[in-house]
């Protein structure tokens, strides 16, 4: 049965119960505040993830082909060290080729966030007379090349505008192999082939950041180009300012 707690009843109760009603009081409104937090936290996090759920989570390929060449004020000083080449005339790009598959999670209508996953070829390449090891090389069409084989992990942040895309964000790169080609010919044959293992001379860690342009189609295909700026110097005792800078052309698809 209830009882209904009038001014008449008020001075018969003990005082250390009217205590106790208030301490009850006290302790209760803290708890309702808490409770009333952890609700709209709820609230937040189960709208986030209805949002997050609303937008389709994609993956995909992509392949295409790069110019790669080196940049630095001591990239001369790197190929003697290295006793790559000698006496060379020029230095040129190495064209190659890169393919891999990537990961678009969205963080929205128009922004994601692309981790990705990427076999790179880089290095460059030297033409004239040669010295290789050795190895002379008087020809006007003699060149030797450095191969340069990564496995990369671009982290992007993309912006998605009507299809055309816009992304930036950092790289790390781990070098897999490398190699240095040396050829010559003459009157269209081939005089001499020679390839030297070298990636013992090389840091097997490249940081560095990449950004670019492309576009969506609504088929599911997707065209980019891209730049990617070496940031780790590449000779294995990290002594030379000569790092690795790459342009790619490249095409793919989302599932």
């Amino acid at each position: 049965m209830a009882i209904l707690l009038t001014k008449t009843y008020l001075p018969t109760i003990n005082p250390s119960t009217r205590f106790s009603f208030s301490c009850i009081h006290t302790a209760v409104k803290p708890v309702t505040n808490f409770m009333k937090k952890k609700f709209l936290l709820i609230l937040a996090v189960g709208g986030s993830t209805f949002s997050f759920a609303q937008s389709k989570v994609s993956y995909g390929f992509r392949a295409g082909i790069s110019s790669a060449g080196m940049r630095g004020d001591a990239v001369q000083s790197l190929n003697d060290a290295l006793d790559f080449a000698k006496d060379y005339v020029s230095t040129g790009s190495r064209t190659g080729f890169f393919t891999g598959t990537y990961v678009s999670l969205p963080l929205g209508n128009t922004f994601s966030v692309e981790p990705g996953l990427y076999y790179a070829q880089k290095g460059y390449q030297l033409k004239g007379s040669l010295n290789v090891k050795g190895v002379s090389i008087l020809a006007v069409n003699a060149k030797a090349q450095l191969q340069l084989n990564y496995v990369e992990l671009p982290l992007l942040l993309k912006a998605n505008v009507g299809g055309l895309q816009l992304f930036a964000g950092p790289q790390i790169s781990y070098l897999l192999n490398a190699d240095l080609k040396a050829s010559a010919g003459a009157l269209g044959f081939n005089v001499l082939s020679y390839k030297l293992p070298v990636t013992s001379q090389f840091n097997h860690w490249d940081m560095g950041l990449t950004g670019g342009i492309g576009y969506q189609f609504s088929n599911g295909l997707n065209m980019m180009a891209s730049y990617d700026y070496g940031l780790s110097k590449v000779d294995a005792k990290k002594n030379f300012n000569a790092y690795n800078r790459v342009m790619k052309v490249g095409i793919g698809f989302n599932f």
